[in-house]
């Protein structure tokens, strides 16, 4: 693993996000290496054109923790391209330090983890006024779990830091992302979930760039049944999959009174 310390000005940025008015990364690139990780176009703007992506980690030293004058009411997301509780948070605890700046404020703050190493600032979540945590996961299967995020916590791991920020009276959500088509059960998720999570996230896989011939050997190779059937999805060549699907989700979510937020771009994307 390729490690670098360097100099950041400030932690929180203005974010383009929909849900979010400021995201923090204290880190750039992620050891989970996460073959769909579409934060991979960050290598240029981080001066790492040609280092393999989950195989490098910067670690952002702030000349300051800037908190903006507006911050009151606003939704601030850690993180957005780095997963703030990745293995190297433990030892220079950047995260638990832009959180112990925030601690206070009259904001909302965010966490999208994969990690279980979240749980370690239990105690720092109850001195917020307004925090919530989630968890990113798309399957209940270990074996893919391993096969598409490879150095992340276990689905059993995943499904405690769940559990344990229910029992700490800590928001939560579970993020349904990205969907794998014909892999992600998310019925089989929500119904394992819904007695320890307060809302659901659901967001489809995209492909692009570098990682979409990743994606597409791994289906070829271990699903080779589906390999057709996700070239004519992200080809374009079916362009109801996801509309679909979305729809689908909609009726199954009101239907059974499962509180969700929807992030599909697939119409963005395919229009570009």
């Amino acid at each position: 693993m390729l490690l670098k310390e360097v100099a950041a000005n400030t932690a929180l940025t203005k974010s383009k996000l929909p849900s979010a008015d400021y995201v923090v990364n204290a880190y750039t690139g992620c050891p989970h290496k996460c073959i769909y990780c579409y934060a991979e176009f960050m290598k240029k703007f981080a001066k790492h054109p040609d280092d393999e992506w989950g195989e490098f980690i910067d670690i952002k030293i702030f000349e300051r923790i800037k908190i903006p004058k507006d911050i009151e009411g606003k939704y601030i997301l850690i993180s957005s391209v780095t997963d703030p509780y990745n293995p190297y948070e433990m030892e220079y605890e950047k995260t638990k330090e832009i959180l112990e700046e925030l601690k206070g404020l009259d904001c909302c703050v965010g966490i999208l983890t994969k990690s279980k190493s979240v749980l370690r600032d239990m105690e720092l979540f109850k001195q917020f006024k307004n925090i919530e945590v989630g968890v990113s996961m798309n399957t209940t299967d270990d074996d893919f779990r391993k096969r598409i995020e490879p150095r992340a916590s276990s689905v059993e791991e995943r499904l405690e830091v769940l559990k344990t920020l229910r029992k700490n009276n800590i928001k939560n959500w579970l993020a349904l992302s990205p969907i794998f088509p014909f892999l992600t059960d998310y019925k089989k998720i929500i119904e394992q979930t819904k007695d320890f999570v307060d809302y659901y996230c659901f967001e489809n896989l995209n492909l692009r760039s570098e990682y979409k011939d990743r994606v597409l050997t791994l289906i070829r190779r271990e699903y080779n049944n589906l390999h057709k059937n996700y070239k004519a999805i992200f080809l374009y060549e079916d362009q109801s999959y996801w509309s679909d699907l979305e729809q689908e989700i909609i009726e199954y979510c009101e239907g059974n009174d499962i509180k969700y937020k929807m992030y599909f771009y697939h119409e963005k994307i395919r229009k570009k």
